[in-house]
This record gives C-alpha cells, sequence and structure tokens, in this order.
C-alpha cells in the first residue's frame, strides 16, 4: 500500500491532483480543502494517500495531513459511505470540525456536506461516537492548530479542562460540549469560570 506520494505537482484540477514521482504521474482525488491548501503547480508536495481497489478501478486518494487521512478512514467505514462520500464530507468539515459535530450530535453540520443527508449523518454519528474521545478530539484540535497563538491555545486548554470536568460530574460529551458551546465565554476567562457559566446554560439544553 502507498502510504505518501512526495514529487512535484504536474496538474490541478477541481478534485483531483497528478503529482509526478520518479518519472511516474500518479492521479490523486483530493477534497476541496485539501485543494485550497495546494501551493502552486511545479512544486513540491507530500500527500498522504488511501488507495481504494474495485473489480474495475484502482483510485488513490490524497490528504495534506494524517490526520485528515485518519477521518477519511472512519467516514469510510460507516455503512454507506464510499470514498466519494467520505471526500465530500472532508470537502465541507475539517476533520476537526467532523470529530466535535460527531461528539455534539450535530446532524446538521455533518448534513451540510453534498450528498449526505439527515439520514445518513445520523447513521455517521452513531457509527463514529464510540470510536471517537472527546480528549482526544481536543488533543488533536491543538496539534492542528500548533500555529496559533499561545493565548487561542490557553483559550481552548481552559475550554477543555471545563469540559473534561463536567463529564466527571456526570453529564455526557455530548451535554458538556453542548454547554460549553452555548455559555457566553470571553478570552480572559479561565476553566473555573468557564465551567461556572456551562453549568448555569446545560439546564436549559
Amino acid at each position: 500500500m502507498i502510504s505518501y506520494i512526495k514529487g512535484n505537482i504536474i496538474e490541478i484540477e477541481e478534485d483531483l491532483i497528478i503529482i509526478e514521482a520518479n518519472n511516474i504521474g500518479y492521479n490523486i482525488r483530493i477534497s476541496n480543502q485539501t485543494a485550497a491548501s495546494l501551493p502552486g503547480i511545479g512544486q513540491e508536495i507530500k500527500i498522504y494517500t488511501y488507495m481504494h481497489v474495485r473489480e474495475d478501478a484502482i483510485s488513490l486518494f490524497g490528504f495534506m495531513t494524517r490526520d485528515d487521512l485518519k477521518v477519511f478512514k472512519l467516514l469510510i467505514g460507516v455503512s454507506g459511505i464510499g470514498p466519494k462520500g467520505g471526500l465530500a464530507v472532508l470537502s465541507a468539515l475539517s476533520a476537526d470540525d467532523i470529530r466535535f459535530a460527531v461528539l455534539s450530535d450535530d446532524v446538521k453540520t455533518i448534513s451540510k456536506a453534498p450528498g449526505i443527508g439527515t439520514k445518513t449523518a445520523q447513521r455517521l454519528i452513531i457509527e463514529l461516537k464510540d470510536k471517537l474521545k472527546l480528549e482526544d478530539a481536543f488533543e488533536q484540535r491543538l496539534e492542528n492548530n500548533q500555529i496559533a497563538t499561545s493565548e487561542s491555545n490557553l483559550k481552548n486548554d481552559a475550554k477543555s479542562e471545563a469540559i473534561l470536568a463536567l463529564t466527571s460530574l456526570g453529564y455526557s460529551n455530548s451535554e458538556a460540549l453542548r454547554a460549553v458551546k452555548e455559555a457566553d465565554i470571553t478570552d480572559d476567562l479561565d476553566s473555573e469560570a468557564i465551567l461556572k457559566a456551562a453549568l448555569k446554560k446545560i439546564t436549559f439544553l
């Protein structure tokens, strides 16, 4: 299996790129978000890949990060969502958005992806929820946002601590996530203040 391809971009289209590596041109399907982050034609790129094999075709799907590839594999493991469907979801939502939408039972957000209706979004949430953990979701978001300012990271840490505190009080992951999301939070609040604001909000959710 091909883990990644490193080479020069020869061609960029709406949903695919061609990369030349060792005199071989690879046709790789990509999401809209991947397309938006590509360097120009002629530039070198390293792209992580997934090979999909059918009786009549072999296709490569490419991603800028291992995290996107990991989430793609989770998506195509859902009943009724194939590689094209998984790519459509990652075109509409980031890997972080998908994780938090699943954990918070946010059917509406997932349904924004082309070809993903309400029933499919509900099934996606049901099948993936047990495979995701809130703590891991926050850790991955912080890792993905490592270029952000330290102030933003501290804010994320405070929110994460508040959510973990809520779950330790007996609230579910989705209840805790929704409460923090709906609470009136400013950048200067610490985790204790965020927790208090979320507790006031959680009774109305």
